[in-house]
């Protein structure tokens, strides 16, 4: 049986882990075992003050978010691997926030949904440990339930939370996906990394609706990311100008950051940037239609907000743009056969345009 390995047999099994999952495409592979108690008492806190908005999913599953035998009975350790997603840049990030015409679409969305590519890897990664050890319970997670996937990777030695709430690695910033096996095999744990933000506050200073509330302490009801994802009805009025000219996501935080100067880019051809979305016009993204939003989306992250969102979110990126009159002609064309939400947006991104003709 798999869990009477002896000490000798469970560490030249993380030498082999190592090695393939660098073969599978992981940069980085640790172990943890299931002790989240200061996460849970961390996000019970969180959740008690609201931090968490209308995502209702977060508080909906008891403990098993932190206690991973509750998940899947039977957890003894925790695999938790990162995959760097970083695609090379063809558009400068940085170009594209400051030319509000175009549309800005958080790095890690502009390729193929990771999930799929990640699950697969997982799973093949398993495979490969049952046919040196012997057959073992596991399951793979890739943000498809309740993990806490930060912390467990922050005990399995892939990094430390910055201040931006982001897992950050000395090597590699933070510009990489995690995801994780739950295994009933007693491991041996990785050395977890120290904190190196120091009195660093650059997330903090740059987030553009102030949602790092304290150094650690993310707001979702402020972020920008829950604003044009997670939520599904309307943007509140005060961050609308402050989006800019983010429609998927936001990525100040990490851009800003210091420690990703060491990013890598990444070698995945399935997160390589598809249909130019990487400096695509707004003009030209809202005159989708809904199919080919879901055409040109199809396994893509950016589909799961449907393409009410998708409108709403790009209606009050038109209205942060420059005055325009083609904007105000296309909005106004659009609004009649447009969601009462997306009318709301409409309405306020027109009034938004004409605003900027009157001064």
């Amino acid at each position: 049986m798999a869990n009477l390995m002896s000490q000798s047999e469970r560490d030249t099994l993380l030498h082999q882990l190592e090695e393939w999952g660098q073969s599978l495409g992981f940069q980085q592979v640790g172990i943890s075992n299931t002790n989240l108690g200061e996460a849970e008492a961390q996000l019970h806190d969180w959740l008690d003050k609201g931090h968490h908005g209308d995502m209702g999913w977060m508080a909906s599953h008891g403990l098993k978010r932190s206690r991973p035998e509750l998940l899947e009975t039977g957890t003894r350790s925790i695999i938790s691997v990162r995959m760097d997603y970083l695609p090379p840049e063809n558009t400068d990030p940085e170009m594209v926030l400051n030319h509000p015409e175009l549309g800005y679409i958080s790095r890690y969305a502009l390729g193929r949904d990771y999930h799929k590519v990640m699950r697969a890897r997982l799973k093949k990664l398993a495979h490969k440990m049952q046919e040196a050890v012997g057959d073992f319970g596991f399951r793979v997670f890739v943000d498809s339930a309740p993990v806490l996937e930060k912390p467990i990777a922050v005990k399995a030695g892939l990094g430390w939370v910055g201040k931006h709430s982001n897992i950050l690695n000395r090597e590699a910033g933070s510009w990489f996906f995690l995801g994780e096996i739950y295994t009933d095999l007693v491991l041996p744990e990785s050395e977890p990394q120290t904190d190196h933000c120091g009195s660093c506050t650059a997330c903090i200073d740059v987030c553009p609706t102030q949602a790092i509330i304290a150094p650690y302490v993310v707001d979702a009801r402020r972020c920008i990311s829950y604003l044009t994802i997670e939520l599904d009805g309307a943007i509140p009025v005060e961050f609308r100008e402050a989006m800019g000219n983010r429609i998927y996501g936001c990525d100040d935080c990490q851009l800003i950051c210091p420690w990703n100067r060491f990013a890598q880019e990444t070698h995945e051809t399935d997160y390589q940037v598809r249909h130019d979305l990487d400096h695509e016009h707004l003009l030209t993204l809202f005159a989708w239609t809904e199919q080919d939003f879901l055409d040109k989306m199809q396994g893509s992250a950016v589909r799961r907000i449907g393409f009410k969102r998708w409108q709403r979110n790009i209606a009050v990126a038109l209205g942060n743009a420059p005055p325009n009159d083609n904007i105000i002609n296309v909005l106004i064309a659009a609004r009649p056969s447009s969601d009462d939400i997306v009318k709301e947006h409409i309405d306020w991104a027109i009034e938004q345009q004409q605003k900027k003709y009157a001064n």
